[in-house]
């Protein structure tokens, strides 16, 4: 992939090959993978975990989506087609510890895979960033988004669903920025409309689509940036936004990509 060849990221296959063990897989997500705004965030993250000096690898062609849409989608079957597929490939090199940019890998992996013989330390990236940083193996400054006006949208499943609204907020506020929240934020946030499978198909007929609430009320904040940790929530943080004509004065950043940006990576 474009990844691999641009940034040097070995595979689980090359690494074991070589007889090393990563200290963690990052897993990419079919998001990260192939939708062309996500491979942004993609590489994004790896650029800071290099940066962190992290020995990482990914599975590239051996990674399978995780499961996440079959299941929301009622098709339980091939969820757990998808899931022992991966599961497999997960405990055949022996991984521990996985990081992903997705939250709906994050909570598929962390939540649904164990019950299924999948047992690994799951992390979303805002989760792994904020260790780098408390640990002091990323430094995290300002650069130019020091004094900035940020408004950060919760995505549900790392939000409600697993109860971590600190660690991307403590980012962004290590980026000097102005954090203004949402009047719906943390356990009272807006879907942005994706989730459940959402993203792949139409919305039904109503007055609004989520996604266009949602984007109101960032628009409302007076932030230039909205700080997403989601490929999802990217996207339709990003069109709601351009709906209203907002897009010149709002840009949709992920959280990795900020850090990324303020530190010239």
């Amino acid at each position: 992939s474009v990844m691999e060849k641009a940034l040097n990221v070995p595979t689980m296959a090359e690494c074991q090959a070589q007889g090393k063990l990563p200290e963690v897989l990052f897993w990419v997500g079919c998001a990260g993978s192939f939708d062309d705004r996500a491979k942004k965030i993609t590489k994004a993250f790896a650029k800071l975990l290099q940066a962190s000096g992290v020995s990482f690898a990914v599975l590239g062609a051996e990674e399978g989506c995780t499961g996440d849409p079959a299941k929301r989608s009622g098709n339980e079957f091939l969820f757990q087609m998808q899931a022992m597929m991966n599961i497999e490939v997960l405990n055949g090199y022996g991984v521990g510890q996985i990081v992903t940019t997705c939250p709906h890998c994050f909570n598929t992996l962390k939540n649904e895979y164990p019950g299924l013989g999948g047992n690994y330390q799951v992390m979303h990236h805002t989760q792994f960033l904020k260790n780098l940083m408390d640990s002091g193996r990323l430094k995290v400054s300002g650069g130019s988004f020091r004094g900035k006006k940020i408004t950060y949208h919760d995505p549900c499943y790392l939000g409600r669903a697993n109860g971590e609204y600190e660690a991307p907020r403590a980012l962004l506020s290590a980026l000097e920025s102005e954090l203004i929240e949402m009047k719906r934020c943390k356990t009272r946030g807006l879907c942005c409309g994706a989730g459940g499978a959402q993203m792949f198909k139409e919305p039904e007929k109503g007055n609004k689509d989520i996604n266009i609430e949602r984007s109101e009320e960032a628009i409302e904040t007076g932030s230039s940036y909205v700080a997403t940790g989601c490929p999802f929530c990217n996207t339709m943080m990003t069109d709601g936004i351009t709906a209203k004509g907002a897009e010149s004065k709002v840009a949709v950043m992920d959280v990795a990509e900020l850090i990324a940006k303020a530190a010239d990576l």
